[in-house]
């Protein structure tokens, strides 16, 4: 039932605070410019930083970017969320990619609710850490600031005990070379 009430918000256009397969995310549909641009009107972060994108299987993935061979060996061994960093995206808001470079930093979901409901979308969304940006990042839902929950549209009432430690990895490739970006 909750999946339901969450993707219906998505599907509206409205931003959504809730666990992710690493720390608490900001969220909203990754193919809509102006729920992206809430993203940012509510981290206070510049649209100039690029924000992470979910997606539930590597099939998804393949809808949005070309996956190097590299890719695809480096999912098939990770053991913890991986987010690696893609050239040339398409179907995204605009204002997601890297202008720099026209990249995007995607990772394939683990979480069982993440992938559920990115499934029942059908479109990827995004996922940013749920603070203001500069801040500290929230290990539990009791650290996010409380901007962050008055300003977020729909807050997920599920896993609100849970704590992560981690971010996920996030790797950028450049042709075969692999740049860690963030262990």
């Amino acid at each position: 039932m909750i999946i339901k009430e969450v993707v219906n918000e998505l599907i509206k256009g409205k931003t959504i605070l809730y666990p992710t397969d690493t720390v608490w995310g900001l969220g909203c549909d990754a193919t809509n410019v102006e729920a992206v641009q809430e993203i940012y009107k509510i981290k206070n972060r510049e649209e100039s930083k690029s924000l992470i994108v979910l997606v539930s299987s590597f099939e998804m993935l393949e809808q949005y970017v070309t996956v190097p061979h590299v890719a695809k060996e480096i999912l098939e061994k990770a053991v913890k969320p991986t987010t690696i960093i893609y050239q040339n995206p398409k179907g995204i808001a605009k204002n997601i990619i890297n202008k720099e470079d026209n990249t995007l930093a995607i990772r394939i979901a683990q979480d069982e609710f993440c992938k559920e409901l990115i499934d029942t979308f059908a479109k990827p969304i995004v996922s940013t850490s749920a603070n203001v940006s500069g801040n500290p990042t929230p290990k539990s839902f009791s650290e996010i600031e409380q901007s962050i929950l008055d300003d977020v549209d729909y807050i997920v009432n599920l896993h609100q005990n849970k704590v992560s430690e981690k971010s996920s990895t996030i790797l950028k490739l450049e042709g075969e070379k692999v740049i860690v970006i963030r262990e």
